[in-house]
């Protein structure tokens, strides 16, 4: 009896996990004067336009925490000379690029989504980054791929 509910035990937190490991500092504090130019993260998997879909979540998720935020989502891949060289002329302060690496439901009999993605924050002037963030998260079969990665993506930039 105790090995099956040691087995429900396991396959209830698992089915619901989620990691995140972010790296530098915090991101700056919200301040009207600075800006990010917001470009589409690179996507690396087999759905279409999942870098715009991530970029639209995390532009949300910036305005709602008071960041201002220059779109820059449908000018394409460029390289991160000529992303600095448009958030310059746009008068950014910071860029924000990164990739997704997953963005999917995954097969079997639940379809649970999975989502995985990088952002990084680039200083316009020094072309340093100051902040990065690397996350997975995955959810019940019943979600969605966009609930899943907007949760997911409010952990990575909130305040300490």
């Amino acid at each position: 009896m105790k090995i099956i509910y040691a087995a429900a035990l396991v396959l209830i937190l698992g089915a619901c996990s989620r990691l995140e490991v972010s790296t530098g500092s915090v991101l700056p504090d919200t301040n009207q004067t600075k800006s990010i130019t917001l470009f589409a993260l690179d996507n690396y998997t087999d759905t279409p336009q999942a870098g715009m879909r991530a970029s639209n979540l995390i532009e949300g998720i910036l305005h709602a925490g008071g960041y201002k935020v220059v779109n820059a989502v449908s000018l394409g891949n460029k390289s991160l000379n000529e992303k600095i060289q448009i958030a310059k002329s746009k008068g950014s302060d910071y860029m924000l690029t990164g990739g997704v690496s997953e963005w999917r439901y995954k097969t079997g009999i639940d379809g649970e989504p999975a989502v995985s993605l990088h952002c990084k924050l680039v200083e316009v002037t020094s072309s340093k980054v100051v902040w990065s963030s690397t996350a997975s998260s995955n959810d019940w079969g019943n979600a969605s791929i966009g609930t899943t990665a907007q949760e997911m993506i409010e952990i990575m930039f909130q305040h300490p």
